[in-house]
């Protein structure tokens, strides 16, 4: 090769190195082991991005209008820059809503406190979203970000609800169950989300506190959160999510810790839940909704998790009409005292339609448990029971669920299975699977085909 072509070469592989260190961000693939195949998933590296302090946008301490505003700023001028990170720093920052875009990571320095508004009127113009598995517009979630790619939430700092106003939305009275009714009859029609406006003055549909709707490449890292009006993080119609290393607390009505729907490639890892409700809920739409989006959550993979207080460690439903499988739950622990009513508790109805299936368990310890280890209901309706007509009859088939080395204090029964006769529930496997003490039937079973147990 001539000394020339080497020179082209040289100065060719030179440039192609400037380039890549001016990259704003890095595409990184986090591989993970699971029982089935489970794709590497991409998540954004920040690491060679330029900062944007939100004070240096206008950002004045307990200001929530000049705040808002400077977040906002702060958001777009790292969006145009193809990249960057919006940083919170020390100290409270009281807030409205925040729109995340493409490319920008919301960094919480230490010390830092984002807190979030109780006003709705903070919360509008409504914007896509969904309210237990219906979409329709509704007030904006506090942190939302719609058809963004390369998105992450990091840092050390905490994001904390105000609670006074949504509090009283916790209540159910008429006119919310009158609403939801709407919802229900508009989605069953299928009518177009557009004209589903739910924000007004008496739905009281709570927003989530962190929606990642229609997402791809999505990091949430180190963050502490504090209270939540609706269900905490709420990955929706997303692929390629990794959340790690957070702390939720969150003890109001409907406050799950993690809520993936119809989502795909999911990592969960290494976080401390602390819920009035389910730990992790994976869902996938509700009736219409699932079969008209066709998206099954799948491909997620929960670990090394610490559960101090949550209805189940896992629940799989209510809401799964697009289908769920692919699901590894490994190496968590319950704490004493959790006052949980299941570890595993998988929930469907006669309306649902869907499926369930590939749903691994392994290496799970717990304190007392007040119902089992291992639930599977086929009639689960809450107060859509008698709120509104089933219209379509779609019965749920659920197969190959494997718990394995799984260890419980006390319980009232190891597992409880309630199939339908129409759609027995097939091919269940429980390995080492035991309890301290078991104070009522170790198995409650109906309507199951292939029912293994080893001790």
């Amino acid at each position: 090769m001539s000394k020339k072509k080497l020179l082209l070469i040289f100065v060719s592989l030179l440039g192609l190195s400037f380039i890549n260190k001016r990259l704003p961000i890095k595409i990184i693939a986090v591989k993970v082991d699971a029982p089935f195949n489970m794709p590497a998933i991409k998540i954004p590296d920040f690491s060679v991005s330029k900062q944007f302090s939100i004070a240096d946008f206008g950002a004045v301490q307990g200001d929530k209008v000049k705040t808002s505003k400077a977040i906002s700023s702060a958001i777009i001028q790292a969006n145009k820059e193809k990249g960057g990170i919006v940083v919170i720093p020390e100290g409270e920052w009281l807030t409205g809503k925040i729109h995340l875009m493409s490319n920008v990571n919301l960094h919480l320095n230490k010390g830092a406190v984002l807190l979030f508004s109780d006003d709705p009127e903070d919360y509008l113009p409504a914007v896509p979203s969904s309210w237990e598995g219906l979409e329709c517009y509704n007030y904006s979630p506090l942190i939302y970000a719609y058809q963004c790619k390369n998105i992450a939430i990091t840092g050390e700092g905490e994001i904390k609800a105000k609670m006074e106003v949504w509090k009283g939305w916790f209540a159910r009275p008429q006119a919310h169950l009158e609403s939801i009714k709407k919802l229900y009859n508009m989605a069953a029609a299928y009518n177009p989300v557009e004209k589903r406006q739910m924000a007004n003055d008496s739905a009281h549909l709570r927003p989530q506190f962190i929606q990642f709707n229609r997402c791809e490449n999505v990091l949430l890292e180190g963050i502490k959160i504090t209270n939540s009006p609706f269900w905490t993080i709420h990955p929706y119609l997303s692929k390629n999510v990794v959340i790690r290393k957070i702390n939720v607390f969150a003890h109001g009505h409907n406050n799950d810790g993690i809520d993936p729907e119809m989502s795909q490639n999911v990592l969960i890892e290494d976080c401390v839940f602390d819920q009035g409700d389910d730990a992790i809920a994976i869902k996938s739409g509700r009736n219409p909704e699932g079969w008209r989006l066709k998206t099954p959550s799948k491909n997620i993979v929960i670990r090394n998790c610490l559960v101090k207080n949550g209805h189940q460690l896992l629940a799989i439903g209510s809401e799964l009409s697009g289908g769920i499988e692919n699901i590894f739950i490994e190496n968590c622990k319950v704490q004493d005292g959790a006052k949980l009513n299941h570890l595993i508790f998988i929930k469907t109805n006669e309306r649902m339609g869907g499926y369930v299936k590939n749903i691994f368990a392994k290496n799970i310890t717990s304190g007392k448990i007040d119902l089992g280890i291992l639930g599977i209901e086929t009639n689960v309706l809450y107060q859509w029971k008698t709120l509104v007509p089933t219209v379509e009859v779609r019965l749920t088939p659920i197969k190959d669920v494997f718990l394995e080395q799984i260890r419980a204090k006390e319980v009232k029964f190891i597992s409880r299975i309630l199939g339908e006769k129409k759609q027995p529930i097939e091919h269940i496997s429980l390995k080492k699977v035991t309890a301290d003490v078991v104070s009522g039937p170790a198995s409650i079973h109906e309507n199951v085909n292939g029912f293994v147990e080893q001790k």
